[in-house]
């Protein structure tokens, strides 16, 4: 019988306190069932033009050309670099955590020449390092930084790289995978020339869509290669086409995610951008205050702390997986753990779209201080909780 071999699914509820994927707002889930119907339909084409406008306002853009792509935020990141690079071209990369890293990667993979500027990790890249390195090049053709650092916790301030990008004439290419619908990415105030992210974080979407905004410049740059991109599934001019007046086929679009960011997006505007921005800050700023008062360091730069992401030092003694484990299974709360330089020293705790509530920080905090003294590591009982509701109420 199909139903002993392949039994029916029964996947658990959780509270998705990691970096990604996080809860889907209960809106996003109902849109998702709206009938299905075809990609060139007169019917669905508003949904297209609906969520180009939008993501312009989220991405506070009236220059570029936004849609979002058939991808995953990894997905989007390398249609920039296979779209915007040539072999033999010189890229500069930030490398200052496991996603930059991932970024210089991928234009390798496109057969560019790429030098990176090494920093810290936990640290912004410095500009003055960056200044230093573009210098010693007579021909760059971008430039790339994750704005939202994921696996160190770190925001990366943007224009002033912005900036030494222009005077170089190279393009300026920014991975807000993390950041979009949870802090600022003004686009056109900040000279962006291709962004990228992801649907299944502050947009509170399922994983599946790589919303872009990509500026005439970089238009001109795709339009006027030498070679055609190694991709074509990934060839944006190609899909532009589709996404433009005349709504050309290239494939068959996600229809069902497609109503998810249409909604998404939705409900960001709804609630409003600054106000959207400080709640994030806001409960971002209570889970910091809890976990200190627990005893527990935070290892990102003060002044430039991520509110989507908290990474939190491991006290030595503690087992990282027994924590995590005791997190999920008795409290239904689901925590990352490090990656790269990282791995087995950190927890990663997410704040991001539907899941950035005060309920969640009181929550996670109040199990926190069951479990730390079951690996043997005391913590003052409800000091965690208290600090936090002290920061949410000033």
């Amino acid at each position: 019988m199909v139903g002993e071999k392949y039994p029916e699914l029964d996947i658990p509820s959780r509270i998705l306190l990691s970096t990604g994927p996080t809860n889907v707002h209960p809106r996003v889930m109902k849109a998702m069932m709206t009938p299905v119907i075809g990609y060139g339909e007169a019917a669905f084409l508003p949904v297209i033009d609906g969520i180009s406008a939008m993501l312009a306002e989220v991405l506070q853009t009236k220059e570029s050309l936004t849609m979002s792509l058939s991808a995953t935020g990894s997905g989007g990141v390398e249609a920039g670099m296979a779209n915007l690079i040539e072999p033999g071209d010189t890229v500069v990369i930030g490398s200052y955590g496991f996603f930059c890293e991932r970024m210089a990667e991928m234009a390798r993979r496109q057969g560019a020449n790429v030098v990176t500027v090494e920093g810290e990790w936990a640290r912004p890249l410095d500009p003055q390092d960056l200044a230093k390195e573009l210098k010693k090049h007579s021909s760059i053709k971008l430039v790339g930084v994750v704005q939202a650092e994921t696996s160190t916790g770190i925001s990366q301030p943007l224009e002033e790289i912005s900036t030494l990008a222009k005077e170089h004439d190279a393009l300026f290419v920014v991975d807000s995978v993390t950041s979009l619908g949870g802090s600022e990415v003004a686009v056109d105030a900040w000279g962006i020339d291709y962004v990228s992210s992801a649907s299944q974080k502050c947009l509170s979407c399922p994983p599946g869509m790589a919303p872009v905004a990509i500026s005439n410049n970089a238009l001109d740059v795709i339009k006027n290669r030498t070679h055609e991109p190694l991709s074509w599934y990934l060839d944006l001019s190609l899909i532009a086409n589709y996404w433009g007046k005349n709504h050309i086929y290239h494939h068959t679009v996600p229809i069902s995610m497609l109503y998810a960011i249409y909604e998404g997006l939705r409900v960001v505007l709804e609630e409003g951008l600054e106000a959207r921005f400080e709640r994030h800050q806001l409960n971002a700023t209570a889970l910091r205050a809890g976990l200190e008062a627990l005893g527990l360091e935070i290892i990102s730069d003060k002044d430039h702390r991520l509110s989507q992401i908290t990474p939190v030092a491991i006290p030595e003694g503690v087992d990282d997986a027994k924590v995590r484990s005791r997190l999920t299974n008795h409290y239904n709360i689901e925590i990352s753990r490090g990656l790269g330089k990282f791995a087995g020293k950190i927890w990663r705790i997410g704040l991001m779209g539907e899941a950035s509530t005060a309920g969640n920080v009181m929550f996670l905090l109040s199990a926190l201080e069951k479990i730390l003294p079951q690996e043997g590591y005391e913590v003052p009982v409800g000091a965690g909780v208290a600090a936090a509701s002290k920061a949410l109420s000033n």
